[in-house]
């Protein structure tokens, strides 16, 4: 019987192993997949139209986390919710064994950006609504169709290994990856592919040239209220507090390095002008370009806060609402992903869709030049800064040039990762605008989301087809990205995902919102929903 059972386990080991693609049965597999995809477009543009009209902000994002969590689990995905203690998080499954590939994206959009699609200038829904502003109801919708095309030659050829799904929660605030990180997402993963949008398909490899990690800090200052005219002498003006460290913090700036990006919002600046104010808030953004860096920038905000509270008397706690380490990518993975870019092209753009682009540069006043309709070059590293003497190389070398930040960088530190870049929006927006918006929902987005979809997948074939690509890009992690800096994570074990942020923009807004949530039940899209002609332009 034993012998019997060790026979059953063997043949069943050999029935798992992972078939190796020769070179005709991998393009043959490819060709397949990106018919499929080809095939979604439909199901492409309605998730990519419905997440849009859902507009959420971050740590509120729950209409477009119960409409994708909806499709995936229809699909047969398991779904984990709520993780790491965020309502909006979650993680969906399929498959198993190895290799675990995990395919990541934002949801999230920003405050102030609700935007008509298709229409060439600034035209909100809703007027100081939120809207995306940034594109990031693209991401997810691409990794689904990716993961479902995926799913079907997994089944047909037999292969094994897991794919597993999850949004980017809140990403325009960095307040949930590394939370992500800490509570287990990526132990067992060997490989993350993450998507943002973009005007052009492309990859980068190593650490990047213009992006920064930050800490996301909220200083809370404390004082007594007090009747502004009648008698002042009495009060202790916690607005005072935030003014002066909000002065310093300014005089500052000359003396930091040219990596560093600082900004802040005043998130509680009293009630109304003859009390006093007894509370006060304000909330940074330090940015830099290494760990240690940014901790310095966060110790001297610290000092900047406790020098204001000795000067009006009052006292200050902080909290930190986000963190992120810069980025660091994969090569290998970066490589053959790049691969797959050059395979797949650009989309083929009507002329409606220049149209579009050449309207909407021209109404931001910028170079008019319509849709790439050439792939970006694989993105290297930046080069290393140059050593000068006595200033440890900070002086004149090409060090870091600063930039944004995105916390898919710790998890960049936790397990090889890459981010494909995809075509779906128009080149010329400022980012974090109602510009970046108007692209979102029309026949650009949904044509860059299959394009990505079909590189996505394609990837995804590789590295459950080749073995040795993913040993080297462990290989690349464990030997040159980690080998002299070790990932230290800014979150200290009392600090929580600030899931309360948004709560009562979106209280306003989503009642207003609601009405004009897509319904493909009686609309073909998102813009026929809404009445416009495609394009719109002065």
């Amino acid at each position: 019987m034993r012998r019997l059972f060790l026979s059953f386990c063997l043949l069943a080991a050999g029935a798992l192993a992972q078939p190796k693609f020769t070179p005709e049965k991998e393009a043959s597999i490819k060709a397949d997949l990106m018919g499929q995809i080809d095939a979604m477009k439909k199901q492409a543009q309605v998730m990519v139209d419905s997440v849009f009209s859902f507009g959420e902000l971050g740590f509120q994002e729950f209409e477009t986390s119960k409409y994708l969590t909806g499709i995936l689990e229809k699909e047969g995905f398991q779904i984990e919710r709520n993780y790491a203690g965020i309502p909006t998080a979650w993680v969906a499954s399929w498959g198993s064994g190895k290799p675990v590939i995990s395919l990541g994206s934002d949801i999230d959009d920003i405050p102030q950006a609700s935007q008509k699609p298709g229409v060439g200038w600034h035209e909100p829904m809703i007027a100081g609504a939120p809207g995306h502003g940034e594109g990031h109801n693209s991401g997810v919708p691409l990794n689904i169709v990716a993961a479902l095309a995926v799913k079907k030659i997994m089944e047909r050829e037999h292969l094994a290994g897991t794919l597993r799904l999850w949004p980017g929660v809140a990403e325009e605030l960095v307040g949930t990856k590394a939370y992500y990180v800490r509570a287990g997402m990526f132990k067992d993963v060997d490989v993350c592919l993450f998507t943002h949008v973009a005007n052009n398909l492309g990859v980068a490899y190593g650490p990047s040239l213009n992006q920064n990690g930050l800490v996301s800090v909220e200083y809370l200052f404390k004082g007594e209220s007090a009747h502004a005219a009648g008698a002042p002498w009495r009060g202790k003006s916690a607005l005072d507090a935030v003014e002066l460290m909000d002065v310093g913090w300014n005089f500052r700036r000359e003396h930091l390095r040219l990596a560093q990006r600082s900004h802040y919002v005043i998130t509680d600046g009293g009630d109304q002008p003859n009390v006093v104010p007894p509370t006060a808030a304000v909330w940074y953004y330090f940015r830099e370009a290494d760990y240690d860096h940014i901790m310095d920038m966060w110790r001297i905000g610290d000092n900047m806060a406790k020098a204001a509270t000795l000067m009006t008397d009052t006292t200050y706690t902080s909290r930190l609402l986000g963190s992120a380490w810069p980025g660091y990518f994969s090569k290998p993975i970066a490589e053959d992903m790049y691969e797959n870019i050059k395979k797949v092209g650009l989309p083929q753009w009507s002329e409606d869709d220049q149209t579009m682009a050449k309207g909407l540069q021209k109404e931001l006043k910028q170079p008019v030049r319509g849709l790439a309709v050439k792939i970006q070059e694989l993105r290297a590293p930046r080069p290393e800064p140059e050593a000068n003497a006595g200033d440890g190389g900070e002086g004149q070398g090409p060090g870091p040039t600063g930039g944004g930040s995105d916390d898919i960088a710790d998890v960049s530190w936790t397990v090889p990762t890459i981010t494909l870049r995809y075509p779906s929006n128009i080149p010329g927006g400022p980012g974090h605008n109602w510009a970046n918006g108007i692209a979102m929902a029309t026949p650009i987005a949904h044509k860059g989301v299959i394009a990505g979809a079909k590189v996505q997948a394609m990837t995804m074939i590789d590295i459950l087809g080749k073995p040795e690509l993913v040993k080297a890009a462990w290989d690349y992690f464990n030997h040159v990205q980690t080998k002299d800096m070790k990932y230290k994570s800014f979150l200290r074990p009392d600090d929580k995902p600030a899931i309360w942020l948004n709560t009562r923009t979106m209280e306003t807004y989503r009642p207003l919102m609601k009405p004009f949530y897509y319904d493909p039940s009686k609309y073909d899209t998102y813009l026929e929903q809404l009445g416009i002609k495609y394009p719109t332009v002065r």
